[in-house]
């Protein structure tokens, strides 16, 4: 594993490239510090306690060729065990996906699961964020999907395309990305 550096957080989605936490930090005013130590690791985790939020990143191991943070790179990939996941976390009734449909988003990992586990999921919004939901093959509960848009800056191109972004940035000069993210996420936040 690569050094962290200045500015990393070592928790999920730490990264100082990433975009997750600086967009959950303006949504829900936490005042977040960015940078490797203790207290940035208990400020995230009380936040996640305190929301009753889980997080995980849906792949459990994989390989790659050259390291960067494109999920285009991942070889060899072992997926965690999502529907396990939700017998032992029964409360849990929202999956959301930070990333689509793509070549190896989550969205595009979690379909290839329902697949293994013979489950359907029925479409309820195809427009981003493409929402969706499923009945687990065990428990039998009904369960939400919500793919957004990822908080990374790969995904900056596809969101400067969006009609959507396109409109809000005409209005607002000012207004970049990182604003829409703010704007998308805080609905399922």
């Amino acid at each position: 594993m690569d050094a962290l550096k200045e500015g990393d957080v070592d928790f999920c989605y730490g990264s100082r490239d990433g975009q997750l936490w600086p967009i959950l930090d303006r949504i829900f005013k936490l005042g977040l510090k960015f940078e490797s130590t203790q207290e940035a690791i208990a400020q995230r985790k009380a936040f996640l306690i305190e929301k009753k939020i889980g997080i995980c990143d849906i792949v459990e191991s994989a390989e790659r060729a050259k390291v960067d943070a494109s999920d285009l790179g991942m070889q060899k990939v072992v997926l965690r065990d999502i529907f396990g996941y939700l017998v032992k976390y029964s409360t849990v009734n929202t999956l959301l996906f930070t990333g689509g449909n793509s070549k190896n988003g989550p969205e595009y990992f979690f379909r290839k699961l329902c697949r293994q586990h013979s489950v359907v999921l029925e479409v309820l919004n195809d427009k981003v964020p493409r929402i969706h939901r499923f009945e687990h093959p065990i428990t039998k509960k009904v369960i939400k999907t919500i793919s957004l848009t990822a908080p990374s800056g790969a995904a900056n191109r596809a969101v400067g395309s969006l009609p959507s972004y396109k409109k809000m940035k005409n209005k607002n000069l000012n207004f970049n990305t990182i604003d829409f993210r703010v704007l998308q996420y805080q609905d399922f936040f």
